[in-house]
């Protein structure tokens, strides 16, 4: 039975165009296969607090000595992050473009997965992800549009980050179904948002 892993992090609720993908996405792939089990995680409605020294001790460098009462909670949450990570077999991403890159509860969901042992292993021959065999779909939010503006893909820092990050866990099945424009106003943001959902067909037609 396939294990659906549904992952939002925009602040912008009901607003947001990320979330609306990823409900879609989802949707699809759940009637497409009505067996599967859907695992939810809000990382804006309840984010990962980000990796201060108190915290890298515990969770990045594993010190476990003398713990305190929040390091241990604070573990405790990244293991449970990481198992059900990797528990699923495919991954959906709501991710819109902040300043070029990722919204920061995000990047601190991303920082707990990447544990050493876990997700990648250091190697004679250098890094190995850990946590390949699974499928990824990014629902990736932009007010301009990148994908194909030469002179602006440069800035992207969101799309980029994403699939090197997941490479470094060994995923190499990743997809991203994009909404471009959608600060270009109404008629700009419905051509993105149709766009976004003949990808989703056409996504789940060639699966």
């Amino acid at each position: 039975m396939t294990t659906i892993l549904h992952v939002d992090s925009s602040p912008l609720g009901a607003a947001s165009v990320t979330r609306q993908l990823t409900a879609s996405i989802v949707d699809a792939l759940v009637k497409a296969e009505p067996s599967a089990t859907v695992v939810t995680r809000d990382v804006a409605a309840n984010p990962p607090d980000h990796l201060n020294g108190e915290l890298m001790q515990v969770v990045k460098f594993r010190n476990l000595e003398g713990l305190s009462e929040r390091q241990r909670e604070e573990l405790a949450l990244t293991d449970a992050l990481v198992d059900e990570f990797l528990a699923a077999d495919v991954v959906v991403i709501g991710a819109p473009m902040y300043n070029f890159s990722i919204p920061t509860q995000l990047k601190a969901w991303i920082d707990r997965l990447a544990q050493a042992g876990r997700t990648f292993r250091y190697t004679e021959k250098g890094p190995e992800g850990l946590a390949g065999g699974k499928r990824v779909i990014v629902a990736s939010g932009r007010g301009g549009v990148y994908s194909t503006n030469p002179a602006l893909a440069g800035l992207d820092h969101q799309e980029a980050y994403l699939r090197t990050v997941l490479g470094f866990f060994g995923i190499t099945n990743v997809t991203f179904i994009r909404a471009e424009g959608i600060g270009m106003g109404p008629e700009a943001k419905a051509k993105a948002l149709a766009g976004a959902a003949k990808e989703i067909e056409g996504l789940l037609v060639a699966a």
